[in-house]
Order: C-alpha cells, then structure tokens, then sequence
C-alpha cells in the first residue's frame, strides 16, 4: 500500500515574486547610477560595480523566470513538477558571475599597468555608500523569503547582492584612501589603489560564484536532503514504536524548494488497514508540516521478525521482540 501527499501554496508563490521584483527594480537603479558616475570619474572600480549590478540584474530576470517556472504545478510532461528550473537558473548566474569577474580583472590589469586620474572622487564615494546600504537590504529580504520558501533562486540571488555590499565598501575604501592621499601625501602615486581594489571585487565575486554552483548543482544531482533533515525524518519515525516496527529504504532528494521523501514502512503484520492508513497520514502530516512543499510517499509492509539486511540497521525492536514475532509467524532464527 503507497499513498503521497503534496504541499503547495499560492503565498508562497507570490511572496517569492515580490521578492526578485524588488531585486529586478534595485539592480536596474545601481546599475546606471554606478555607471554613470564611473564614466563621468574615470574609476574602474565603480565601472566594475556597475558591471557586477548588470549581472545582478541579469541573475534577477533569469531567477524571475526561474521562480514563476519553479511554481507551476505538477503536470503529465513533468510529474515532479518543476523545481530544478531553479538550480539550473542557479547554475547559470554561477557562470554569469564567473564571465563578469574575469572582465573585471582584464580591465583592471590593464589600468594598472597604464594609471589614470580618478576625479570627483567624493561622488564615486557617495555612490559606492548608497549601493551597500541598498543591496543589504535588499538581500536580507532574499534571504529572509528564500529561507522561509526553500527557493535556491532567491537564495542566490541574495547572495549576488550580498557580495555587491562587500565589493561595494571595499571600492568605497579604496576611494576613501586615494582621497585622503591627494590631500595629505600629495606625492605618492596612490592610483593604483582603484584597480586593487576592482580585482579584490572580483575575486570576492569568484568565491561567490563557486559557492554558488556547488549549491545549485547538488540538487541537479539528487544529492540527499542535509543530514539534520534526514535525521528529523528518522527521529519521527523512530517516535511511532511500537505501533512501527522498524523501516528501509529512505529515499530523499530535493528540486528547487521541492522536497521528495520515499521510505517503507514496517508495521505488525496483524494491523488493519485503516491503522496503517492513519499512522502514514500522521508521518507525513508532521513532515510536512516541518518541511513544506514535500512530497511523501510511504510503501506499508507487513513486519514478520525476520530482519532482512536493508532493514536491519533501522529496526526499531530488540532481539526478543523481533524473536517473539518470528515464533508467532512460524519462522526460524
């Protein structure tokens, strides 16, 4: 006897949305006011930063997509819904970040082996402040739903903004300094500060991005839940003795913030199906209910004492009970 039981909610759906439009609307502002104000002082650092908030912008629209994709139900083309579209939209801005920080280590490379003015450098400054402020809060409000809905693509998302406020205040510093030097050490050549510190941005930028693709293509792989989930799942089951006898084969895997979780379930043999029926219910009801968006699906067995290898590690009896059941089934140790 198998049953499943699936979890979905339309808030959900609509709080992720909400969230990467702000991230959309962010990025788009950053991006041409850093742009501008780069050209405009000649820094490279603040160019690179306008780079790295176009590729925000870009992770954004792909986990957009991503994230209204990811919510659409189950269907005869895709039985397990469509949760991965957010790995591999993951994935992608991975790429996309690792493209932009070999740009911006070209560029700067190349501004120091030939320098140049930075001027104006009380706006560059001012920018560089307000994009920290800005993308904090905006990636602790990614961060914030994509913790709550177990969306990856917010995630990540958060993560590109989160890495912009670092870069954002390390470019900051760098500007600071090449100020404080033209006004207090007017003859050392402190312009090379500004590409320093563009390359320390991308370097920052390249630890994102393999983070970032180590967590998006875990899930790609069906890489088992974290171990503290699985071990809640265990526990739970454990708690049901000795209405359950033990269980086997626990299969779990995740999509996107979808959860699937598969065991069998050893009961007594003599239980009636209406029992079974509701302890399963109970099981996933509480899964879910830690877990939202799960899928659960519960194979009910008959326990005969017997113990078999793949269930004998998660038998939940001791020896005398397991020895009690085989006599009573007629079977030999």
């Amino acid at each position: 006897m198998s049953e499943n039981i699936t979890y979905r909610d339309d808030d959900v759906q609509k709080k992720k949305v909400s969230a990467i439009r702000l991230s959309i609307i962010s990025n788009i502002t950053l991006m041409i006011l850093k742009l501008t104000i780069g050209i405009v002082i000649g820094s490279v650092a603040i160019i690179s930063e306008a780079i790295h908030s176009g590729v925000d912008l870009l992770a954004a629209v792909i986990a957009f997509f991503s994230v209204k994709t990811s919510g659409k139900p189950a269907d005869t083309e895709h039985p397990f819904g469509h949760g991965k579209v957010e790995n591999i939209s993951g994935t992608i801005e991975a790429l996309l970040i690792f493209l932009a920080a070999g740009w911006i280590i070209y560029e700067a490379v190349k501004k120091l082996i030939t320098p140049a003015p930075v001027e104006y450098i009380g706006w560059g400054m001012a920018v560089m402040f307000i994009s920290s402020v800005v993308n904090w809060l905006v990636s602790d409000r990614l961060f914030t739903v994509g913790t709550e809905t177990g969306s990856i693509a917010l995630q990540a998302d958060g993560w590109h903004l989160r890495t912009d406020v670092y870069t954002s205040a390390g470019v900051l510093l760098g500007l600071a300094a090449i100020w404080i030097g033209a006004r207090f050490l007017p003859q050392e050549h402190l312009l090379w500060i500004d590409p320093i510190a563009a390359i320390i941005v991308a370097l920052i930028i390249l630890h994102a991005a393999y983070k970032l693709t180590i967590q998006a293509a875990r899930d790609l792989l069906d890489e088992k839940l974290p171990a503290d989930e699985e071990d809640y799942i265990r526990e739970l089951i454990a708690s049901m003795y000795p209405h359950v006898h033990g269980y086997h084969k626990l299969r779990t895997r995740k999509a996107g913030n979808d959860r699937f979780i598969q065991f069998h379930l050893k009961v007594e043999p003599s239980m009636t199906v209406e029992s079974s029926h509701m302890i399963s219910h109970d099981i996933k009801d509480r899964i879910i209910e830690r877990f939202p968006r799960s899928s659960v699906t519960i194979h009910i067995e008959p326990c005969d004492g017997r113990c078999e290898e793949e269930c004998r590690e998660s038998c939940l009896m001791n020896e005398e009970e397991r020895k009690a059941i085989q006599d009573k089934r007629g079977f030999t140790r």
